[in-house]
């Protein structure tokens, strides 16, 4: 193939690919207004002391809330047990919980 023509494919490659990238949201943090009520609800019901957040013990796409980086919130897990991502539990019963990858945890898993 001429080099002419070559430069021109990588060139039309080079530019779908920013386009791509120019359509895709700045953070993948921002959260939609759904998210947020979701969050502000979770938020509400862990301050009434009758459940806690337990990392480590969601199915992929099933956790409450927050799944670390590039996640953003509520179904967003990408795999099972992801230690980054929690589900809401009954306070008091989250370490007691058993996982392929140990108990839930308090805090999240690295």
């Amino acid at each position: 193939m001429a080099d002419y023509k070559m430069t021109g494919l990588v060139a039309g490659a080079f530019a779908t690919a920013l386009a791509a990238l120019s359509i895709t949201p700045a953070s993948a943090q921002e959260f939609t207004d759904a998210q947020k009520k979701i969050q502000a609800e979770h938020t509400a019901l862990v301050k009434s002391g009758k459940v806690e957040p337990c990392f480590g013990t969601a199915l992929k796409g099933h956790n409450d809330c927050y799944a670390g980086a590039g996640t953003t919130c509520a179904g967003t897990s990408a795999a099972d047990y992801q230690g980054n991502a929690f589900r809401l539990v009954p306070k008091g019963t989250c370490t007691s919980i058993s996982t392929p990858n140990g108990p839930g945890s308090l805090t999240p898993k690295v």
